[in-house]
């Protein structure tokens, strides 16, 4: 096999026949991708080496699962890489192992007010039930843009979609936030 002359989804044929030589041709040519998308999210390099390879591992076990009518490779490969990343960082905010630094008050006196905080939750789970409705093509752009800070032309790159069309989705994702959020009357925090 020419790993350069095989597609993704031929690559992915091979892998759902447990064919080692085609996981070895989708690392070699998504690896570096892969862990610049976990880096991104976590922050740190050994956790990110560790989705890396846990999404390559899912990859090998899933390969049968792809399902090229709903999506390209490369986007099905990150798309795990993503997913992982924001577990780790689900995973690490629930441990209560650590909390950033800048993120202490200063004193008791600066601790939250207890209404404040809940009202903050109460915003925050409305917003996650909003972006969690809209199709999945706007909220993954939505997330990769304001949640982990990629230009429109890199998530161009990462999604294998136009630019224009990232664009398009963001903008419409946005509107449809918009009204969501509208309709739940979620304005200013009570006095």
């Amino acid at each position: 096999m020419n790993p350069d002359s095989l597609s993704d989804e031929e690559i992915l044929a091979a892998l759902a026949r447990q064919d080692l030589r085609a996981l070895e041709m989708l690392y070699d040519r998504y690896s570096k991708v892969a862990y610049s998308l976990a880096y991104r999210i976590v922050g740190d390099h050994g956790s990110a080496e560790d989705i890396v390879q846990d999404a390559f591992l899912a990859v090998w076990r899933q390969a049968n699962k792809y399902r090229r009518d709903l999506g390209a490779a490369r986007s099905w490969l990150l798309a795990i890489v993503h997913h992982r990343s924001i577990d780790r960082l689900r995973s690490s905010a629930s441990s209560g192992n650590h909390v950033p630094i800048d993120e202490l008050p200063e004193s008791k006196d600066e601790a939250p007010d207890p209404w404040q905080q809940v009202w903050s939750d109460l915003r925050g789970d409305v917003v996650r039930k909003a972006l969690g409705s809209l199709p999945n093509d706007q909220r993954k752009s939505i997330e990769l843009a304001y949640f982990s800070g990629y230009t429109h032309v890199e998530i161009s790159q990462l999604m294998g979609v136009p630019l224009g069309t990232v664009k398009g989705r963001l903008r419409a994702g946005l509107l449809k936030l918009k009204a969501l959020l509208d309709r739940q009357n979620l304005g200013a925090a009570p006095a």
